[in-house]
């Protein structure tokens, strides 16, 4: 994020007084064959309310046919050109076939079992209704900002007793790649189950209206929020995930952090020298998002100020602290990873370009936001986050244990090798790194 100035931090983004269009479907009266699910079309109202409260025009459906489906499709992309924001949120069953992602109507007919695979695509195409053709159509009905929500249950374990949201014994939904402009949210990851719940909402649906009606929130900040509070209420049974290719401006679909002048004015003069704003006590208390808040603010009079890299520091050693007892997703490791990513806008934008730590704290945000991807399961993402931080020092054995280890995670066990011997080797003296690294080298010995 570029330092635009405390008027465009504070103020800015889309979802002010843009035009704001929804699609909402819930899906719940199923044949018993496919399994009627308790919670879906309760969370379509209250889905569909909860956008209404945010200023959209919403098409609301329940139980429909796919011809259904496809008509309120065709409505909804017809009121597309008018907006900046188009949402589509389902709440049912869902599959993939061939490699594509369904939705599941009511009455589909679908039934694959015993036929081949051309077979089984057909009957997808026919009965079914494709998630990557209704992208494409929102995509090219116009607009900035195109979100789709998905809570639909990613793995596909037959049930007939209206617990989960899934449909057959294999596939599940893939992970999409989005055109650019779009986000696809999915309740929960790869090999999970979404719960429809118990009480009146499914737990996906549940949290992520309460974070859609948190104002100040951006749209990915929402779904980081979400995704944190699932985990925690499943105790990390349930890890929803994003697939995400928005550009442009912030989106803030219940306002900005401040609408209000008076109020920005106000957050300036309290990050005035004068006015005794402490940001290493900020920092100590690992107040993130207000030490970003004040920094921004502060560059906005000031400019860039070298006062601002040991609060950085210190909220990067928190992160360290936070990753070093995790194995496994957890809202501390998506606070950890949100951190880093606001400490690397935060270093290109109120650091002087010449302080003489720039670079070493740029490479700790790269390396331990690549630690809480790795553990997010973002091993991509954490393998470009690993090299961007070796593009900046190479003298970390750690640095290169983490990078094999995401390499491995990728199947690349080969070039994973090359990184754990070196890590291992003479040319560094952290015991604590050479050791990682010689039981993941022994581990690969055992594999071949």
């Amino acid at each position: 994020m570029a330092a635009i100035g405390v008027w465009g931090i504070l103020e800015g983004g889309v979802g002010h007084a843009a035009d704001k269009m929804a699609l909402v479907v819930g899906n719940a009266k199923y044949e018993s064959e496919v399994g009627a699910l308790r919670n879906a079309v309760n969370d379509s109202k209250g889905m569909a309310a909860t956008l209404r409260g945010l200023g959209f025009e919403v098409i609301e459906k329940q139980n429909l046919t796919r011809d259904e489906m496809i008509k309120a499709m065709v409505a909804f992309r017809a009121g597309l050109a008018k907006a900046e924001v188009g949402l589509f949120y389902y709440a049912g069953h869902g599959l993939t076939v061939g490699g594509a992602n369904y939705l599941v109507p009511v009455k589909s007919g679908y039934e694959a079992e015993g036929v081949d695979e051309t077979t089984r695509r057909m009957l997808a195409e026919t009965r079914l209704f494709n998630v990557e053709q209704a992208v494409a159509d929102m995509k090219s009905a116009g607009g900035r900002c195109h979100l789709v929500i998905l809570d639909a249950c990613r793995t596909t374990a037959l049930t007939a007793s209206g617990r989960t949201r899934d449909v057959v014994s294999r596939g599940g939904l893939a992970e999409m790649a989005p055109p650019a402009g779009s986000l696809v949210a999915f309740a929960t990851d790869a090999g999970h189950t979404a719960f429809d719940g118990d009480g009146t909402h499914g737990l996906y649906t549940e949290e992520l209206m309460k974070h859609l009606k948190t104002p100040g929130l951006t749209i990915e900040q929402v779904f980081k929020r979400t995704r944190a509070s699932v985990l925690e209420r499943s105790d990390g049974g349930q890890m929803p995930a994003e697939y995400s290719r928005l550009i442009g401006d912030d989106v803030y679909l219940a306002g900005g952090p401040s609408t209000s002048g008076a109020v920005v004015a106000q957050e300036v003069a309290l990050v005035m020298p004068e006015a005794g704003v402490d940001l290493m006590a900020l920092a100590k208390k690992g107040e993130a998002r207000a030490c970003g808040v004040a920094m921004r603010a502060r560059l906005a009079v000031v400019g860039a100020f070298a006062e601002s890299v040991e609060p950085l520091s210190i909220l990067l050693e928190q992160v360290k602290e936070d990753l070093k007892s995790a194995e496994a997703p957890s809202p501390s490791v998506i606070k950890a990873e949100e951190t880093c990513a606001l400490v690397l806008e935060l270093l290109m934008e109120v650091v002087p370009a010449d302080h003489e730590r720039l670079g070493e704290l740029t490479a700790k945000a790269y390396n331990r936001r690549g630690d809480a991807r790795l553990l997010l399961g973002q091993a991509e993402a954490a393998l470009a986050d690993f090299e961007a931080s070796l593009k900046l020092t190479d003298e970390d054995a750690y640095l290169f244990y983490n990078r094999g280890c995401a390499l491995l995670a990728l199947g690349r066990e080969e070039e994973a090798r090359v990184d754990f011997e070196r890590a291992a080797g003479p040319g560094f003296s952290q015991p604590g790194a050479k050791r990682l690294a010689g039981e993941a080298l022994r581990r690969l010995g055992r594999m071949e």
